[in-house]
């Protein structure tokens, strides 16, 4: 417990990097390391693993939480529902003890000053420790709260992504992964929210075919909720990665998208003017641009991955551009390819097979 005391509660994103992940969870540290790979991200700060541990320690949930889901049958999905149920509320139940609710507030209060504005719109987002690896995703999986406003409420925010490493999926989803309890520490970030012209994913490779020569584009109006949560066709467009030529572009008709409301950053579902639907949610030069960063970082990280992206409305190009998150892609880079001469005895032989279909 001693360590565990001296510790950081708090650190900022230009602080951290990958090597950062065990306090600050795998997202929070993909954003610290796209700041070192040189890219434009939204500034914030991290709540460590260290603030959930010492939290639930205090609060007494650490041992609810072994008592409730020690032994747990992740495959009884009545009672993983229980066992969430039980275990949530008991999050939402208890208070965040003042010696870990002072600095997530005075950091907030920085963040302000830094951006000039006494309170400004944060995302805040569970960031799990295990999360994001090549070997396993927890997208979806846990909170985020978009639009928030104010130190109390970013507060709350904070206990309620605590409280979201508790949902059933993700309870059954650690268990299926083998992922421990003493891995389940959750980190939060806390990151100056981007009014985005338009949002989406990118891919530095075909997510249909696991085609590596690609980077595919998918975008809407708005912040990406609607993208990520597959509620509209997103406009799509395929970039050759090394010319960086687009060679396909579909423009799909995006009727709705979301707006914040209200401190606590309510998303209402709105409608995109008419006019507006059928028109491209980026310009040639955004989607080029996007492509060239999403090369850059699959290089800096060696392997390819799954970014999401917004383009203020605010600022001119290429400064509007940010990267939100990049996580590794976890569909194609799992499946084994059969070789390209799979079933011939010799280069040779597979050699004359291919000039005689040609």
């Amino acid at each position: 417990m001693s360590g565990e005391l001296s510790t950081p509660l708090t650190l900022w994103f230009s602080d951290v990097g990958r090597d950062a992940r065990p306090l600050v969870g795998g997202k929070v540290a993909s954003l610290g390391e796209l700041l070192r790979a040189g890219c434009r991200v939204p500034n914030g700060y991290a709540v460590t693993s260290a603030a959930y541990r010492r939290f639930i320690e205090a609060t007494g949930l650490d041992r609810l939480i072994q008592d409730t889901i020690g032994g747990l049958n992740a495959d009884d999905v009545a009672a993983v529902d229980a066992a969430s149920q039980k275990i949530q509320q008991a999050f939402l139940n208890c208070s965040v003890p003042v010696e870990l609710a002072d600095p997530i507030r005075a950091e907030y209060e920085r963040l302000a000053d830094t951006l000039g504005d006494p309170a400004p719109a944060v995302a805040v987002r569970s960031s799990a420790v295990a999360e994001d690896t090549e070997a396993a995703s927890f997208a979806g999986q846990h909170d985020t709260y978009l639009w928030v406003q104010g130190s109390d409420e970013v507060l709350d925010a904070v206990l309620r992504c605590w409280a979201s490493a508790f949902t059933p999926r993700a309870i059954a989803y650690r268990a299926h992964q083998r992922i421990g309890l003493e891995d389940a520490a959750v980190a939060v970030g806390v990151q100056q929210m981007v009014d985005p012209r338009a949002a989406g994913v990118m891919f530095t490779l075909s997510p249909r075919s696991g085609d590596p020569s690609l980077v595919v584009v998918e975008g809407s109006w708005g912040p990406g909720v609607a993208v990520v949560g597959g509620e509209v066709t997103p406009d799509e467009y395929w970039v050759n990665k090394v010319t960086l030529e687009i060679t396909r572009k579909h423009i799909s008709c995006k009727s709705h998208q979301y707006k914040a409301e209200g401190r606590q950053g309510d998303l209402r579902k709105v409608e995109v003017p008419e006019d507006q639907q059928n028109e491209p949610c980026l310009t040639g030069d955004e989607v080029v641009e996007l492509a060239k960063v999403g090369r850059q970082l699959e290089r800096h990280y060696g392997h390819a991955l799954d970014i999401e992206w917004a383009v203020a409305d605010s600022l001119p190009f290429p400064e509007n551009i940010f990267i939100l998150q990049a996580r590794p892609e976890t569909v194609w880079s799992q499946r084994r390819r059969e070789p390209v001469a799979a079933g011939f005895t010799d280069p040779l032989s597979f050699i004359v097979r291919r000039l005689a279909n040609t």
